[in-house]
């Protein structure tokens, strides 16, 4: 017998159309994983609001449903604009530190990190890329270039420039006082914006500590020349193909996405993939063909999580697009050579912990278990259950209801909240009724069960057991 689990989680963001109790209860049961609360729209007492009532679905329907803070990270914006100005291409058009009204010859840019690292030959894009400029030349307070891409322009566009690394933190004041409200809910992650340094991370973490997990989004090309570094500072990384995709050639963003993708599983860090997946269900009762390939692709190719943004948070249809996405999940997972083609040699594997994790899920394979499970305080040992990408579902049995909750954006693991057991073979006289009673495992199956000994202490992943249900 198999279990019937689906591997590839599913994040859900929350606004307008999805924050109430009763749809936020709807979208779990249609296979929302975890939630995002996107702190660049929205005040802190509505989120707070909103997370109270995750929390509270949570506990009624006994899910261990995930809660993601996403900040809203620098945005760079040009001031604002005579209404009904158009720029042409090939007209002169100046972005300056003057402080007043712009028009069709110059705006007011009020970021001077910009100024400091722009240079000739350099692009910029305003309004998510519709209108494009390349720099010219570059004065004191000036930056001189010429339209290549024009329309019209309007009060407080974005402005991206893909072809520098600017000086500047990914923490603004905002961010700051955002992020000490998210750490004092108790959000299970939070999502860094506009990564471009190994050092943004570190920045964030003095603030963070042990209070939650981290998401790095990589959404600058800058982050793409210290991507497995990146990486390796956080606990996992977010594919944010909406700026990516602006500051990138549209081209070459599925290739990108591919490689972050293999770079994350082969380090054994969770990897979302971002943006647009089902864009048409904002307004519509079901997608493209080629956004239902989109999203399936993504799960072929063994990312941990997929997730919805205006989808859920702003559309017509979020309830519809959870279960689309769902439906698209199942389907992929259930094609013949699904598994085999997720197999990917880690690095590191010659450590004792992911050997163990590797020898355990062969066995596994071999006997025809029904699943296996790791005690885990931490979440570690399971974590290295689920790099191995096993054919079969993943357990975690613990103590730690924030290790569960930490634990909804990784790929195949499904958790039991248990007692604290004072050593493994306790721990072994209890799996039986917990898998039985929690689980549509029966009586007389197998299952692989890996730990550490001594019990209990992290980093000690070593024995594997077979065990006989009963």
């Amino acid at each position: 017998m198999t279990l019937n689990y689906l591997a590839t989680r599913i994040l859900v963001t929350l606004g307008p159309a999805s924050n109430s109790r009763d749809m936020i209860k709807t979208l779990a049961l249609a296979g929302a994983n975890a939630f995002r609360l996107n702190f660049s729209h929205g005040t802190q007492d509505m989120h707070k609001e909103t997370y109270d009532h995750v929390r509270d679905v949570a506990k009624e329907l006994n899910l261990p449903l995930t809660i993601l803070a996403d900040l809203q990270g620098p945005k760079l914006r040009v001031s604002t604009v005579k209404k009904g100005t158009e720029l042409k291409p090939g007209d002169q058009f100046i972005f300056d530190n003057v402080d007043k009204i712009g028009d069709a010859k110059r705006v007011y840019l009020p970021h001077p990190e910009i100024f400091e690292a722009i240079l000739p030959g350099h692009r910029m894009l305003v309004n998510d890329g519709n209108l494009q400029f390349k720099v010219t030349g570059v004065e004191t307070g000036k930056i001189i270039t010429e339209v290549e891409a024009g329309g019209p322009i309007s009060d407080r566009k974005g402005v991206n420039v893909p072809d520098v690394s600017l000086n500047i933190s990914p923490l603004t004041e905002k961010d700051r006082a955002d992020l000490d409200f998210a750490l004092d809910l108790g959000v299970d992650w939070v999502a860094l914006s506009f990564v471009q340094k190994v050092t943004d991370v570190l920045e964030a973490r003095t603030i963070i500590k042990d209070r939650a997990a981290l998401m790095v989004k990589i959404e600058k090309p800058a982050a793409l020349n210290v991507l497995e570094d990146l990486i390796r500072a956080c606990d996992g990384i977010m594919v944010a193909r909406g700026d990516l995709g602006v500051e990138m050639p549209p081209e070459e963003v599925p290739g990108i996405q591919k490689d972050i993708t293999y770079a994350c599983r082969r380090i054994g860090k969770p990897v979302v993939v971002a943006t647009q997946m089902l864009e048409s269900m904002i307004t519509h009762h079901t997608p493209t063909r080629a956004e239902a390939s989109d999203v399936a692709t993504a799960v072929a190719n063994g990312v941990d999580c997929v997730m919805l943004s205006a989808e859920t948070a702003s559309g017509n249809y979020p309830a519809e697009a959870v279960k689309m996405m769902r439906r698209i999940i199942e389907t992929t997972e259930a094609r013949k050579g699904y598994a085999s083609a997720l197999s990917m040699k880690p690095v590191d594997a010659h450590t004792t912990y992911h050997a163990v994790a590797a020898s355990a899920t062969q066995l596994a394979d071999a006997i025809g278990a029904v699943c296996v499970v790791g005690f885990s305080t931490t979440g570690a040992t399971v974590v290295r259950l689920s790099r191995e990408r096993p054919n079969l579902p993943i357990f975690m049995i613990t103590p730690s209801q924030v290790s569960r909750q930490r634990l909804g954006f990784t790929w195949g693991i499904n958790s039991i909240l248990s007692p604290y057991f004072e050593s493994f073979d306790e721990a072994l006289t209890e799996i039986s009724r917990l898998l039985l009673d929690n689980t549509d495992a029966k009586s007389g199956d197998l299952v692989v069960v890996v730990a550490g000994t001594p019990f209990g202490v992290a980093g000690t992943t070593n024995t594997v057991r077979v065990l006989t249900l009963s």
